[in-house]
């Protein structure tokens, strides 16, 4: 064996392999993935557009509302121009140090959204249950300090994962049975002891989705018995109204991590493509859906969207 192969500890690229044993109809499949990441790319930017252009919007909902649009186009652009490259054009290898920045994005900006969420369901709890306290709690320092802590926390959460894994030897070769560099995905190609990445990332995962997700559940039984004690029909329709997009974005969100999550569990056995469609799922539904779901539900971005429109067709 040559010094270069004892010394080196990983290999210089990786070769991403798509969708195992479904690489004969990559072609199809990108139709839909491509039709996704135009949708999320069109959606989330004309979001960003409105909120940033319309001073009537630069309220704590709608800075949200642009956290969580940038971090979808953020979220399925850092995945699919290289997932789509694979399908088209068979181009399969990534830099080695590429594929670590492309996981630390994907998992750090998962992390980010997952907060984002959190921080739009204080919002909603603040707005119907503090009302006329609104304004002078979410004012613009505090939405910055959130901000920097959504940030903080995925990137310090996210960080020792590729530098854990540089010092990994790589012995089970660079074909990555995925479409993107996904952490478990890489840790399996890893020679020596791996159950601390294995157990990091399910720890981080779980004390992610469990913690957010009770904070959120927290918020809206506080917001529903707000609704409940309000006096007409029509204000709790009213109140109610203004929670429907953010109800439908967490769905969006966490509903394919349940599913995957518990596919991994319950259908162990069921072909390796199952589970890395589920994963791309994750990836594209969220980012995609999103701007559709506030464009359609909340009436200012409806007007503003109508109006760049129709001034277009005037």
């Amino acid at each position: 064996m040559s010094a270069s192969n004892i010394t080196s500890t990983h290999p210089a690229v990786f070769f991403l392999m798509g969708i195992p044993g479904l690489e004969h109809l990559h072609i199809w499949i990108s139709i839909p993935f491509c039709s996704a990441y135009t949708l999320a790319l069109l959606g989330n930017c004309t979001l960003l557009f409105i909120i940033q252009a319309d001073t009537a919007l630069h309220e704590p909902m709608y800075f949200f509302l642009a956290m969580l649009a940038a971090i979808d186009l953020v979220l399925s652009s850092t995945a699919l121009p290289k997932m789509l490259a694979v399908f088209w054009f068979r181009h399969r290898e990534i830099n080695f140090y590429a594929c670590l920045v492309q996981m630390f994005f994907l998992h750090s900006f998962s992390i980010m959204e997952s907060a984002v969420l959190l921080a739009m369901a204080f919002d909603r709890y603040v707005a119907i249950c503090k009302p006329l306290h609104y304004t002078t709690v979410l004012t613009g320092p505090l939405i910055t300090k959130i901000g920097m802590a959504v940030v903080t926390r995925a990137v310090t959460l996210v960080t020792p994962v590729p530098f854990l894994l540089r010092c990994f030897h790589y012995c089970r070769g660079p074909v990555i049975a995925h479409c993107y560099c996904e952490h478990m995905a890489v840790v399996r190609l890893a020679c020596g002891d791996t159950r601390f990445n294995s157990i990091y990332g399910i720890a981080v995962a779980m004390f992610i989705v469990v913690l957010d997700l009770l904070f959120v559940v927290l918020s809206y039984v506080f917001i529903l018995r707000a609704v409940l004690q309000l006096a007409s029909q029509e204000a709790r329709y009213k109140a109610c109204g203004t929670c429907v997009s953010h109800i439908g974005a967490i769905l969006a969100f966490y509903t394919p991590v349940v599913i995957s999550s518990v596919m991994h569990r319950v259908a162990r056995r069921a072909a390796p493509h199952v589970h890395i469609l589920l994963a791309n799922f994750y990836l594209l539904f969220p980012p995609m859906v999103n701007p559709f779901i506030y464009g359609v539900k909340t009436k200012q971005i409806r007007e503003r969207v109508s109006g760049l429109f129709l001034r277009k067709d005037v």
